[in-house]
């Protein structure tokens, strides 16, 4: 059944209004609902502001590597360090590594661009640092809604966007309402702002309605994997930040790997995979096992116990992929429109920026008795911005290393070493990661070895370390336009990608068909991104479900 018809059986939805809907309780989101309350008690006022977040609670879907850059929170807070922020590992070391399949080669630290190094950063579970935050919003008079999911845009009758309705409770996997079923809410605002992350939702919906793409490059996007572990305390050492390029992967494959080291013994081992890749066959979960029985990793590791696991997929085209992310009524902020830089590896510094020029661009328009207008001074603060010039620099950097390591390493150094990132020419990406894929003929299979499940393991084992869950009496989140394409077409031309490029085992080929096993899922989004014909549709599930990562 449908919401109209829903509606028209149960009686009108509950509606509450704000001033400014958040969609999103991460660092973008949170920044933004902080920003609103500091600028009304700046001044005697009041804002009425809400955060949607569909995690079971603040941080329960937060993942990141991550070495976090603090210039954005100290604009926010100046005193986040009086205020508790768990920003408790400053980077003590850098190293980036070169590998080969058993050797590892150090870059000399002085050869490394400026934006590779992590000096003044901190080491922080991003997670921890949203749920900080979620409490200072709250503190502040911010209204925070956990385990709702937004899975409407309302839009009024001139095209604007008025707000946003969560998601039907009690719907059965047949589509018909249970004896537990609960209408979905509204929530109107004079401004809406969609910090969902890469690949959001209702941000691709908005980029199709408002034809945010028209005339920028395709984005791309990397599936980062990680987990936590637990290491002998005589080889842990607090702020060390390693990064490595190379081997597992070919050199014309684009990935990457970080391994961090936090405190409490505990390090954060990571890959990531551009999504561009071409071969059927590559795994990236799988890539990520090989990468930790390297010497140089598996030195860290081995004798450890791995304690956490999650996925997400990354919006990695930069500043030539952003689109435009105002529209009538609100705005995306964070990796929604994806101010991610891939060259640092960093985007949680750019939600945190951006979150807060789109805070100042709805209030003053409030103010100004504006409501359901374009946010100009958001787009114009981002022109204006450290951030803006920070990704005009790196604008290349994902564009050479889609040529080859070897090409990419040298001009990427070329460019960021000796320019500084001023170069007069600007190179364009030109496919959407689902064009990329070769037909499996073309392509040579992959063995991967099987996991010793003590430093390489499978994917349910490692779902299961994310406490994923979901109502299983619910209709299935991950859609397919055509049931008959993942055979017709996926199996025969590419070997089932699906298969492989999940990682968490939610698509299984078997003899009658596709298994779609959406009980598994991390919601990381990379079937959404990454399918050859665009079949699958990732679309949000009942609110509260999903990963509960406990400090990723």
């Amino acid at each position: 059944m449908n919401t109209e018809s829903l509606v028209e059986q149960y009686g009108p939805r509950d509606c509450m209004e704000y001033d400014v809907v958040i969609v999103g309780g991460g660092p973008a989101g949170l920044s933004a609902a902080i920003r609103l309350k500091q600028l009304a008690q700046e001044r005697g006022e009041d804002v009425s502001v809400c955060v949607l977040e569909k995690g079971s609670e603040v941080g329960a879907h937060t993942m990141s590597g991550a070495v976090m850059d603090p210039r954005a929170l100290d604009e926010l807070m100046p005193d986040w360090k009086a205020q508790g922020a768990p920003l408790d590992v400053e980077v003590s070391e850098d190293r980036f590594l070169f590998l080969t399949k058993d050797r590892a080669r150090q870059v000399p630290n002085r050869l490394l661009p400026d934006g590779f190094k992590n000096h003044g950063n901190y080491v922080v579970r991003l997670g921890n640092v949203a749920r900080w935050m979620a409490q200072k919003a709250e503190e502040l008079g911010v209204e925070i809604f956990a385990g709702f999911a937004a899975a409407e845009v309302l839009v009024g009758e001139r095209g604007e966007v008025r707000g946003v309705a969560t998601g039907n409770m009690g719907i059965g996997k047949d589509g018909v309402p249970t004896a537990n079923f609960q209408l979905g809410m509204a929530l109107h605002a004079k401004y809406t702002l969609f910090a969902e992350g890469a690949r959001g939702h209702l941000g691709r919906q908005l980029m199709e309605r408002f034809n945010l793409r028209d005339g920028v490059d395709p984005q791309v996007y990397g599936l980062g994997v990680k987990e936590v572990w637990e290491i002998d305390p005589k080889l842990h050492q607090p702020g060390l930040v390693i990064h490595t390029a190379g081997w597992p992967l070919d050199n014309d494959t684009y990935g990457g790997s970080f391994l961090y080291h936090l405190d409490d013994n505990q390090v954060v081992v990571g890959f990531v995979v551009g999504l561009g890749y071409r071969n059927p066959y590559l795994s990236p979960f799988e890539e990520f096992q090989r990468y930790k029985t390297h010497p140089a990793i598996r030195k860290f590791l081995e004798g450890g116990k791995r304690v956490s696991y999650g996925a997400r997929a990354i919006a990695a085209g930069g500043l030539m992929s952003l689109p435009k992310f105002v529209f009538p009524g609100g705005a995306m902020i964070g990796c929604e429109a994806g101010f991610l830089n891939a060259s640092r590896i960093k985007g949680s510094h750019a939600a945190i920026a951006t979150g807060k020029m789109a805070a100042e661009a709805a209030y003053d328009a409030i103010r100004e008795g504006r409501r359901h207008d374009v946010l100009v001074g958001y787009a114009d603060a981002f022109g204006r911005s450290w951030l803006r010039e920070e990704l005009h620099r790196a604008r290349n950097f994902k564009q050479w290393m889609s040529k080859g390591l070897v090409t990419g390493s040298l001009m990427v150094g070329v460019e960021q070493k000796l320019f500084g990132g001023r170069v007069p020419w600007t190179l364009h990406h030109k496919h959407a990661d689902h064009e990329t894929l070769k037909p499996a003929s073309l392509c040579r299979p992959i063995a991967y070895p099987k996991p010793d499940g003590k430093l390489t393991f499978d994917r349910l084992s490692s779902v299961f370390l994310s406490n994923t869950n979901h109502e299983e009496n619910q209709p299935a989140h991950l859609t397919l336009k055509d049931a008959s394409v993942p055979i017709d077409v996926n199996l025969k031309q590419y070997a089932g990608p699906e298969a492989r490029f999940c990682p968490a085992g939610v698509y299984e080929f078997r003899e009658n068909g596709l298994v779609i096993n959406a009980q598994n899922c991390v919601h990381c989004k990379t079937c959404d991104i990454k399918d050859p014909t665009q079949n699958i549709v990732w679309v949000a599930p009942e609110g509260g479900g999903g990963p509960n990562y406990p400090g990723m």
